[in-house]
């Protein structure tokens, strides 16, 4: 999961740049609005009702689709990085240091937790994602 995790903002940084002449205009609504998606949909996504599963997170093939399922939302965060000409070494190495580390975890206390506190904390950090993206649009507006 730290490798895709890191790997994807790479990839996502990789291709706004190739791409950043013809968007430049338009960077900052391109940002505030995947920010905004993605912000929505973790808020969305803590509203559905789980479904209970049969599946062996050791498994290779169910360990690389979830790890890739989960870290679309870095392409996106790697894009913004490009479309503001922000650094990607460091904010890599803390994605892929925080994930692997927040990952280990979750495998610890991640029933404890999860029931606990779950819910609210993907509300929280869909709600922080659209501050972000509110706050990028008022700094070019």
């Amino acid at each position: 999961m730290a490798f895709f995790q890191a790997l994807m903002p790479i990839v996502g940084w990789l291709i706004a740049s190739s791409i950043n002449n013809y968007i430049e205009k338009y960077d900052h609504w391109i940002a505030a609005i995947l920010l905004t998606i993605l912000g929505i949909k973790m808020i969305l996504e803590s509203f559905k009702k789980e479904e209970h599963k049969n599946f062996d997170p050791l498994n290779l093939k169910v360990n690389i689709t979830l790890a890739l399922a989960t870290s679309i939302d870095a392409l996106f965060v790697g894009f913004t990085f490009a479309l503001f000409h922000s650094g990607l070494i460091m904010p890599v190495i803390i994605i892929g240091t925080v994930t692997f580390i927040v990952a280990m975890l979750g495998m610890l206390f991640g029933k404890k937790i999860g029931a606990a506190f779950g819910k609210k904390l993907e509300i929280l950090g869909g709600i922080i994602l659209i501050i972000i993206a509110v706050k990028i649009l008022f700094s070019h507006l």
